[in-house]
């Protein structure tokens, strides 16, 4: 399979490329935003870790919301 480029691509291709790498950023961001607003006690495991988790594409941003914050 060869390797597609950008300019390869449709512009409906390329506008669909742009926004779910925004959402991706945004939601990102704002799990950073919520992780550093989050007390260390409300937190499921370290600080530090989750901050790493956050950066793995959906699944970490997803992984906060979902597990890294404890039930008040």
């Amino acid at each position: 399979m060869a390797t597609k480029h950008w300019s390869d691509l449709t512009p409906a291709q390329r506008a669909a490329v742009v926004a779910l790498g925004a959402a991706q950023f945004t939601l990102a961001v704002s799990a950073w935003v919520d992780l550093l607003r989050t007390p260390a006690g409300q937190v499921n495991g370290r600080k530090d870790v989750w901050a790493a988790v956050i950066a793995v594409n959906w699944v970490g941003p997803i992984s906060w919301y979902r597990w890294g914050r404890r039930s008040p």
